[in-house]
C-alpha cells in the first residue's frame, strides 16, 4: 500500500501567517502538524511509499523539511501550480499524481493539515477487514459546523448518503480528509473527472463513489481539528498543550503574565505583556502589549497595543506612541 499526503493548498484564510509558509509547517508543540503524520506513516509497515503532494511555490520548503527530518518513505510529487487560482482541485491533482507516479496499489490519502488522535494503524486495520473504499468520520456536534464539510449518513458503518458542504445537513458526522482506496477504485478517478464532476474536494468523489460501490466509514469519537483558520489552529494547539502553556527556555519574560494555552517560542522577548491562548513565534518582541486568541509571527515587534483575535505577519513593526 502507498500513501499520499495532500499538502498543495495555499491556506489563504491563515494569511499573513501562511503567506510564505505551508500551513502544515505551523508549530504544534515540539513538532509540526505534518511531522506527526510523517512519523506515523514512517512507522507503519503496510505503507511502502509516501508521496507528498504539494505545489511549485512551496516545493523548496518541503524539500528542505524532508531532508532535515531524515525520513525514508516520504518524497515530493509536485503539482505545477504557483497560486490559488491555478489549482487543479484536490481530486484532479490526485488523479494526476497517480498517473505521474504510476501508482498501482491500494492507496491511503490523508490531508496534511489534519490533527486527530486515532492511530493510522487502527484505520488501516479497519480498512483491511472491510476491503472496500473507506473514509474516516467524526461527529462535529453541530449542524452549523457540519455545513463546512462532507456530511456522512451511515447504516452499520456503510455510507448510504454523502453530501458535500450541504446548506442544511441531515446530521453532524463528517468526513475528515482520511481515505483508503483499493487499487481498483482508483481506476474510477478518470471516469469521474471525464464526466465533468467537481475536481476539487475529495468529498465530491466519495459522494459519487458511494452510489456505485460499497463505501464504509471508520467512525471515531476522539479528537479532530482541521487546521484551516486561526481559531481551529489555536484550538489544536490548546489540545496539544493540554490546557497548560509552554515557554521556550531562551525566551525573556519581564513583568509578563502568561495565561493558559500559550506557546512562546525561542528568543522571544516579552516585557510588561499579558498573553492568553496565543502562539508567539521565535524572535518576537512584545512590550506593554496584550495578546489574546492571536498568532504573532516570527520577528514581529509590537508595543503598546491590545490584540484580540488577530494574526500578525512576520517582521511586522507596530511601535507605541512614545516611539514614533
Amino acid at each position: 500500500m502507498d500513501a499520499v499526503v495532500l499538502a498543495g493548498g495555499y491556506a489563504t484564510r491563515l494569511w499573513p501567517i501562511t503567506r510564505h509558509r505551508p500551513k502544515m509547517f505551523l508549530p504544534f508543540g515540539e513538532t509540526t502538524v505534518i511531522d506527526r503524520i510523517y512519523a506515523e506513516l514512517e512507522a507503519e509497515e503496510r505503507i511502502e511509499d509516501v508521496y507528498v503532494s504539494t505545489n511549485e511555490r512551496f516545493a523548496p520548503d518541503f524539500e528542505a523539511q524532508l531532508a532535515e527530518g531524515g525520513y525514508e518513505k516520504p518524497r515530493l510529487s509536485i503539482e505545477e501550480t504557483r497560486a490559488e487560482d491555478e489549482k487543479f482541485g484536490v481530486v484532479g491533482a490526485l488523479a494526476q499524481l497517480i498517473d505521474r507516479e504510476e501508482i498501482d496499489d491500494d492507496l491511503l490519502v490523508i490531508a496534511g493539515d489534519n490533527v486527530f488522535d486515532f492511530e493510522i494503524a487502527s484505520f488501516l486495520d479497519y480498512y483491511d477487514r472491510i476491503d472496500a473504499p473507506t473514509i474516516a468520520a467524526y461527529d462535529v456536534g453541530s449542524t452549523e459546523r457540519a455545513t463546512s464539510y462532507g456530511v456522512v449518513d451511515l447504516e452499520d458503518d456503510r455510507v448510504v448518503d454523502f453530501q458535500e458542504k450541504p446548506d442544511e445537513p441531515a446530521g453532524t458526522r463528517v468526513s475528515i480528509g482520511c481515505y483508503a482506496f483499493p487499487r481498483e477504485t482508483l481506476s474510477l478517478l478518470p471516469t469521474y473527472l471525464e464526466a465533468g464532476n467537481d475536481p476539487d474536494e475529495p468529498g465530491w468523489f466519495v459522494q459519487w463513489l458511494q452510489s456505485r460501490e460499497p463505501t464504509y466509514a471508520y467512525a471515531f469519537d476522539g479528537t479532530w481539528f482541521d487546521i484551516g483558520t486561526r481559531e481551529s489552529y489555536l484550538d489544536a494547539v490548546a489540545w496539544r498543550l493540554g490546557g497548560e502553556s509552554r515557554v521556550d527556555e531562551t525566551a525573556t519574560l519581564e513583568n509578563t503574565t502568561i495565561g493558559e494555552n500559550v506557546h512562546v517560542m525561542a528568543d522571544a522577548t516579552l516585557v510588561d505583556a499579558t498573553i492568553e491562548r496565543a502562539v508567539v513565534f521565535p524572535d518576537v518582541t512584545l512590550e506593554a502589549t496584550t495578546v489574546r486568541r492571536s498568532i504573532v509571527d516570527e520577528g514581529a515587534t509590537l508595543g503598546g497595543i491590545d490584540l484580540h483575535g488577530a494574526m500578525i505577519g512576520g517582521y511586522t513593526q507596530i511601535p507605541n506612541d512614545s516611539r514614533r
